[in-house]
């Protein structure tokens, strides 16, 4: 599973792909603005900020694939369904958590420059709510058809991608979101593939 694959990455060193040295923006950032970022990956509040997001990527990965499978079992059809599309998107949000956290200690440990790292492709943006349509009576419904864990992780992730994109965009300012490059755009990419598989 790809948050398990993650989830080991954590102890070891990020290492660059050819690709990557070859994508190399020539932007820079501002002297202010790189001293700014060299001191937030030297910080206390990264180290606590990379264990939580890979702590919660490991109790994710744990969940999935051990209890979360028996409790999918328990669901009827259609709960499965919504269990399966937002475990997808809980996984998927990680991932993108994660990549972004080791971006950042890449950069820490000399593996990166800041060029590589500001990146449009690293940058995270704010997701868009499927249930912003939804009633509160819906919502309900879907928050009791799935396992009381789940939702807590779903609440939990949720929380920490917020916050990270917060961080994202103060350490290296709005950019453009690029289409079919964001991490917003590939989740509900990869939950219209799951509506349509679904609905065949």
């Amino acid at each position: 599973m790809y948050l398990v694959q993650i989830a080991r990455l954590a102890p070891e060193k990020t290492m660059l792909t050819a690709d990557l040295k070859l994508m190399i923006d020539t932007d820079t950032l501002t002297p202010q603005a790189e001293s700014r970022l060299l001191e937030f990956t030297g910080s206390e509040l990264f180290v606590r900020t990379f264990r939580e997001g890979m702590d919660m990527v490991e109790q994710t990965a744990a969940y999935l694939d051990g209890a979360g499978r028996d409790d999918s079992q328990k669901l009827s059809r259609s709960d499965a369904l919504v269990y399966a599309s937002n475990s997808m998107r809980l996984t998927t949000r990680l991932m993108q958590v994660a990549s972004w956290l080791l971006v950042q200690r890449a950069l820490k440990e000399g593996e990166i420059t800041s060029v590589e790292a500001r990146q449009d492709k690293y940058r995270l943006v704010a997701e868009k709510r499927p249930e912003a349509g939804l009633s509160f009576s819906e919502l309900a419904k879907d928050a009791n058809a799935l396992p009381a864990v789940l939702v807590d992780l779903m609440a939990q992730s949720e929380q920490l991608y917020e916050r990270i994109v917060r961080l994202d965009r103060s350490l290296y300012g709005s950019i453009a979101a690029q289409t079919g490059n964001t991490v917003a755009d590939q989740i509900n990419r990869l939950e219209a593939a799951f509506g349509k598989t679904a609905r065949a």
